[in-house]
């Protein structure tokens, strides 16, 4: 599967040996969305600011190109609010800088087959359950979601290329689906795509950060702490038989320190801190410069300006980032610790050479909605233990 450009593929082998190119970047497009899910606060967090016109997104996508960045992350809020989605992928494409979309799974039919036609090969659709009502009160009480979601995979599995393109399942652990994490890959893997996992990132108003909820009746107890145990091995088992889990076994293990707030342990290569701005770095909705998704810098840095690649090697910048880095506690937000791991541990290296390029997975494309909702029932009658749901009808 060869879904890298010749300079993103240059960039991934620079930092894979010396850990100081950037690969990766998310964002966040824009911070509208058409869902209020209960695990995210990103729609408040980067509702302050503006978003970049395409003008200015044309000039960040020359910066990126002429930093080496490999790959960027269009996400939001829900990218596919923004009406110039496919000129956005366009931009990045068009300069050999690989574009992943993130999204909820609400996208019309047409505008999904136009950002596949604009360049659009990468996706990743959130889904944290099988159960229609589960995934509904976690979207924040929106009816029929979790059906406009599995519609939306119906769609890219016939407009995505079968070569060339890769499709992941994003799902957030949490209290409300620890008992159907393993049904989400089974299903992912029956249509073949991969599964992301990210433990729930939770904070509070007197502490805040970007992304995470204040919603402390979503934090995981004590009693649980073995339960997330148990689901964490299982879920290993599965990916070592065959299932698309794309986790790493660090990244698994940090799940387990993560949820009972203990240190984690995928930034101890790097003194125990993270690698941004080297490996990824994120962007506001305005265009600014963000060390990530949970913190700003306290100046404002353009990354549509002329000279935000001379910005971004200075050492001067970079020890504004670092004092940022340095003090933060760590996160579990999956691309970051993976993208980390994925470079400083041998073993996850090869994990993802044997996911992109030595062994892909085949893929059953293209896939009916009716088939996907059969799959999804067929799953939940498999004979494993789970608490009563009420399976609810579209």
């Amino acid at each position: 599967m060869d879904i890298f450009s010749i300079a993103s593929k240059k960039t991934l082998a620079r930092s894979a040996l010396l850990q100081d190119a950037p690969v990766y970047v998310q964002f966040y497009i824009t911070a509208r969305c058409n869902l209020t899910c209960q695990q995210c606060n990103i729609r408040y967090a980067n509702a302050d600011v503006r978003e970049c016109t395409l003008e200015e997104i044309k000039r960040i996508a020359e910066n990126f190109a002429a930093m080496g960045v490999a790959m960027v992350l269009l996400t939001g809020g829900e990218p596919f609010v923004r009406a110039d989605l496919p000129e956005i992928i366009r931009e990045f494409e068009s300069r050999g800088v690989h574009v992943r979309m993130q999204t909820n799974g609400l996208a019309s039919k047409e505008a999904i087959h136009k950002v596949v036609e604009y360049g659009g090969n990468d996706i990743s659709i959130s889904l944290d359950s099988l159960y229609p009502a589960t995934q509904d009160k976690i979207n924040g009480g929106f009816s029929t979601s979790w059906h406009r979601a599995i519609e939306t995979m119906s769609y890219f599995s016939h407009f995505l290329p079968k070569k060339n393109s890769f499709a992941s399942l994003g799902c957030v652990l949490q209290r409300d689906n620890l008992d159907d994490i393993e049904d989400v890959i089974r299903f992912g893997t029956k249509m073949s795509w991969y599964t992301s996992l990210v433990p729930i990132h939770v904070s509070d108003i007197f502490h805040p950060l970007g992304f995470r909820t204040y919603d402390q009746t979503l934090r995981f107890k004590p009693s649980e702490f073995s339960k997330v145990d148990r689901v964490i091995e299982r879920v290993r088992t599965m990916r070592d038989s065959g299932y698309l889990l794309y986790d790493s076994d660090q990244y698994l293990d940090d799940i387990k320190r993560f949820v009972r707030n203990k240190p984690t342990m995928w930034r101890n290569k790097n003194n125990g801190v993270c690698d941004s701005p080297n490996l990824y770095f994120a962007i506001l909705p305005n265009g600014d410069f963000a060390p990530c998704c949970d913190w700003r810098m306290p100046k404002a840095v353009h990354t549509y300006a002329k000279n935000f690649p001379d910005i971004y090697h200075n050492h001067l910048f970079r020890r504004d980032v670092c004092a940022i880095t340095r003090a933060c506690s760590g996160c579990m937000y999956g691309s970051y610790p993976e993208m980390t791991i994925s470079m400083r541990f041998w073993k996850a290296k090869l994990q993802r050479l044997k996911t992109f390029v030595t062994n892909p997975p085949s893929k059953n494309w293209p896939l009916t909605y009716d088939f996907l909702i059969q799959t999804a029932k067929d799953i939940l009658k498999e004979k494993r233990f789970r608490k009563p749901k009420v399976v609810h009808k579209k």
